[in-house]
C-alpha cells in the first residue's frame, strides 16, 4: 500500500528534509583530502543532534553509524572507520534523519580535492539524472515513468545503472512503499497522486551495473572496480509538481 500524505503532513516533513539538507550541507565542506570517513560519521550525528533530530541509519537493521560513506567503487552502504579520504577519490555520503514523527532522505557524491574527467562526469551525469526523474514525479505520470527518466539519461551517456538497489516512499517510515527502481519501461506501475513523497535514488556505475555486497554485510561495490556515485532527495509529489523538500534553499 502506498500511504498518501496530506497537505498538513508534508509541511511536518519539512523540517527533518532541510535538517538532511543542512547536516549534508556541512559535511561537504569537510570533505578534503586525508580527513577519514569516521570523522564524516561524527560531524553528521553532531550536527543532526544540534538541530533535534535523530540520525535515522544509526540502528537500523543494525547499522552501526548515522552517515554512509561510500568510496570510490563503493556503490552504497559504505561503513565509515578509518579510511583516509585521498587526493582524486569520489566519496557518496548518504544521510536520514528522524523529527517530528517524519523520515528525511538524501545522499550526494563529492570529489575530493582534484578529480580526473571521467570521476567528474560521472559525478554530474549521476546527479542530472535524478533532477531528469524528478521532472516526472507528477500525478498522472507512471511509477516506472521516473525508473526510465534515470535509465534512458544514464546509458545514453555510456553509464550503467544498478538494478540491486532501489528508490522508495518515505514518511512516518524510512522505507515505505513503493520501490523505485531506477531502470525499467515507461507507462507500469502505480499511477502517482499527489500526496506520495518518494525518495528518488539513482546509483549509476562507470562500468557495468553489477555489484556485490562484502563480507561486512553493508557494503556494496561494483564487481568490476569501476567508479559508482549517488545522488537522492525526498520528493513530495504536489497537484503543482515536484517538490524537493531536501533542497537547500
Amino acid at each position: 500500500m502506498i500511504i498518501l500524505k496530506s497537505p498538513q503532513e508534508i509541511e511536518r516533513m519539512r523540517r527533518p528534509c532541510r535538517i538532511v539538507a543542512e547536516v549534508l550541507e556541512v559535511v561537504k565542506e569537510s570533505v578534503r583530502p586525508g580527513i577519514t570517513t569516521a570523522a564524516l560519521d561524527r560531524i553528521a550525528e553532531r550536527e543532526a543532534l544540534i538541530r533535534g533530530a535523530t540520525p535515522a541509519f544509526k540502528g537500523y537493521c543494525g547499522y552501526r553509524n548515522s552517515l554512509c560513506c561510500s568510496v570510490n567503487e563503493q556503490v552504497v552502504h559504505g561503513i565509515p572507520g578509518k579510511r583516509e579520504l585521498v587526493e582524486g577519490d569520489i566519496v557518496s555520503l548518504d544521510f536520514g534523519v528522524l523529527c517530528d514523527s517524519f523520515y528525511g532522505d538524501a545522499a550526494i557524491t563529492l570529489p575530493v580535492g582534484k578529480v580526473d574527467a571521467k570521476g567528474q562526469n560521472l559525478i554530474s551525469v549521476t546527479e542530472q539524472s535524478l533532477y531528469a526523474a524528478i521532472n516526472f514525479a507528477v500525478p498522472g505520470q507512471r511509477l516506472s515513468d521516473i525508473s526510465h527518466a534515470v535509465q534512458e539519461y544514464v546509458e545514453s551517456r555510456g553509464y550503467s545503472v544498478v538494478r540491486d538497489f532501489v528508490g522508495h516512499g518515505i514518511g512516518r517510515s524510512l522505507h515505505e512503499n513503493p520501490q523505485i527502481p531506477n531502470y525499467g519501461q515507461p507507462g507500469k506501475g502505480p499511477k502517482l497522486k499527489a500526496g506520495m513523497v518518494l525518495a528518488i535514488e539513482p546509483m549509476i556505475n562507470a562500468n557495468g551495473f553489477e555489484v556485490k555486497v562484502l563480507g561486512d554485510g553493508w557494503t556494496a561495490v561494483t564487481c568490476d572496480g569501476g567508479l559508482s556515485a549517488h545522488f537522492e532527495h525526498t520528493v513530495a509529489i504536489t497537484d503543482s509538481g515536484p517538490e524537493i523538500l531536501t533542497k537547500c534553499v
